[in-house]
């Protein structure tokens, strides 16, 4: 039983004595006590004051002499107010360490047949374009909220919907036609998805230059836009698209299979993967058709030109367009029509929708139309709305080409980690693939910590100098701080040091510190969990490691004389190691072993 539990079924058998409140053990939540204040967890009384008829003060006097008296993990206590602060008996921290050691997955909860079904959707990526540092982020989120969600106990489905269709995607289309030569990934040496973007900047490029010339002619430039004969022509690709035309459609598929190979070689580099790829293409006639259904029970309604409309002024909103007076499809129907196949493919109990803020009245609204149409979940979909990553230079704009692309980001990261390793003489006696697998891992580790320390709802400022750093909150400096305690562990297992009972050793206050917040790494997993943040995984981490660093700076380890303190610490030291490893798997970050 963790330290937490022991103490809450203390609490609960002192006010059932005391007060006769009959208090349940599992509504008691032991917190951390602050660090103005003497003490290793606290209880809140103010719920039993009533049933004691005392002051706050009074009841936490009374539950403390209890827990002294009766309970041999608390030492002494003390009372500020209606909180009592409880000092644990110092040795009964090895009997935590060892607990938490005999678990080898302390803190991960296992999913069970009745565990809730949640489907996080997240990428969403363009076949028009590479992924950028943009979709890094959504990508890293998506992926280490799956995570959080599994290590909570529940199954978890990971899906992708590509936007696979649409006007921006006949513009890299007509542009590839009109100036590709018939130029393909293998003669160009370029990844397929790299190739196509370059044609959807191409195609900008040209109708920029049409719109200038149309408006030197004295258009102004609305009546340019309507004017302008690419764009006709691309609206027509579309149409044919639409229509099923069969030369429009095979190249729209050779293209496509261009940009899924590439975006494939993205993600394994990255370290996302899906258990299931949803398609635009396939999910846009399914919405209409669940919209036509709404129409018929008269959840939504037609006007005059024939589009039809959700009126969601009751709920505090406004109408909202879900097909065009032509019969077409907008995104919301699209999004209604991938619900449609996911709740057929899966027993959903909860959706996740990984996406940028600037969406959110579009889930708002989402979530009421689900609702209406009769998807369970729909009405408790969640939108994990995260903020947007910026340049020290300003935003991203994938038409003019000013991208952070994410190919060109995770070589960049990987060859600064080289670098930077290499100056500061961490990679010495390693052969060439060691250096690589560490280059690699580090560089990548600092790109993923940076973007998912930070809270998601905020935006990042991205400079990649800031990320690969050995000291600080950063991947790196609590990679190192892994791969030295693996050393540490090593040298220990090589000299055939012995392991011996530590349980009389008294632990000092940073090693009960550092038990302490080991203990806390289920709970911090659950709290991640409930708030849809990897950043709580990320900074709990980043203070286990400070909190070893100064344990290390302070203790001898393998030189301790003494056998039973030694223990202690090897012991404290492996935890540690482990927790350490799992946290940044939570977070999609491998761990060297060495460095």
């Amino acid at each position: 039983m963790s330290i937490d539990n022991i103490i809450a079924a203390g609490v609960a058998r002192a006010v059932n004595e005391l007060y006769s409140a009959n208090t349940d053990a599992s509504s008691i939540v032991p917190q951390a006590t602050r660090k103005e204040f003497e003490g290793n967890l606290t209880i809140v009384v103010f719920p039993w004051v009533k049933a004691a008829k005392k002051s706050p003060e009074a009841v936490g006097k009374e539950i403390g002499d209890w827990l002294v008296d009766n309970e041999p993990a608390v030492d002494r206590y003390n009372v500020v107010k209606g909180f009592l602060n409880l000092v644990i008996e110092p040795t009964y921290w090895n009997s935590v360490l060892k607990h938490i050691a005999s678990d080898t997955e302390f803190g991960i909860r296992k999913e069970t047949e009745s565990s809730p079904l949640v489907m996080v959707e997240y990428s969403s990526p363009n076949t028009n374009k590479p992924l950028h540092l943009g979709h890094v982020r959504n990508n890293l989120l998506g992926f280490s909220l799956s995570e959080i969600l599994k290590a909570c106990g529940n199954r978890v489905v990971m899906t992708n919907i590509v936007n696979d269709r649409g006007i921006h995607i006949c513009k890299s289309m007509l542009a590839w036609q009109k100036w590709g030569n018939g130029i393909t990934p293998e003669k160009a040496c370029k990844k397929g998805d790299h190739l196509i973007g370059d044609f959807y900047v191409l195609f900008d490029r040209h109708y920029k230059q049409e719109l200038e010339e149309l408006m030197a002619g004295g258009m102004s430039k609305e009546d340019a836009e309507k004017s302008s004969p690419l764009m006709a022509e691309a609206r027509e690709m579309l149409r044919k698209w639409e229509s099923g035309d069969k030369d429009v459609r095979g190249c729209w598929k050779m293209m496509n299979e261009w940009v899924y190979s590439g975006f494939d070689e993205t993600y394994r580099r990255m370290g996302v993967g899906f258990d299931k790829i949803y398609y635009e293409s396939d999910t846009y006639l399914e919405g209409k058709e669940k919209v036509l259904e709404g129409l018929e029970k008269g959840i939504m309604y037609r006007k005059n030109d024939g589009s039809v409309w959700a009126d969601l002024t009751a709920e505090g909103l406004d109408h909202k367009l879900l097909l065009r007076s032509d019969g077409t499809s907008v995104y919301m129907t699209q999004d209604i029509g991938t619900a449609k196949l996911r709740y057929h493919d899966y027993p959903i109990d909860k959706m996740i929708y990984v996406v940028g803020n600037e969406q959110n009245y579009h889930f708002q609204v989402l979530s009421l139309l689900l609702d209406k149409l009769g998807f369970k979940w729909g009405k408790d979909l969640v939108h994990f709305s995260y903020g947007m990553v910026e340049l020290p230079e300003g935003k991203m704009k994938s038409r003019e080409g000013t991208v952070v692309d994410a190919d060109d980001l995770m070589e960049e990261m990987v060859a600064t980690a080289r670098e930077v390793s290499q100056q500061l003489g961490k990679l010495d006696g390693l052969n060439d693939a060691e250096i690589e697998e560490i280059a690699e891992t580090v560089g990548l580790g600092a790109l993923k910590y940076f973007l998912l320390k930070v809270d998601p709802r905020k935006n990042i400022t991205f400079d990649p100098k800031e990320t690969i750093d050995f000291n600080g909150n950063t991947g790196p400096f609590i990679q190192y701080t892994y791969a030295r305690i693996r050393s540490v562990l090593r040298k220990a297992h090589e000299t055939g040091l012995e392991t011996t009972d530590y349980s009389t050793v008294v632990p000092d206050e940073k090693e009960i510190a550092l038990i302490q917040w080991l203990n806390d790494f289920a709970g911090t997993v659950e709290e991640a969990g409930r708030n849809f943040s990897p950043a709580i995984i990320a900074n709990y981490t980043y203070e286990l490691v400070k909190l070893y660093n100064q344990f290390y700076h302070d203790h001898s380890i393998l030189k301790e004389e003494d056998a039973a303190v030694r223990s202690l610490r090897l012991e404290l030291s492996a935890v540690t190691a482990r927790t350490i490893k799992a946290a940044m798997s939570l977070l999609g970050i491998k761990v060297p072993e060495r460095m």
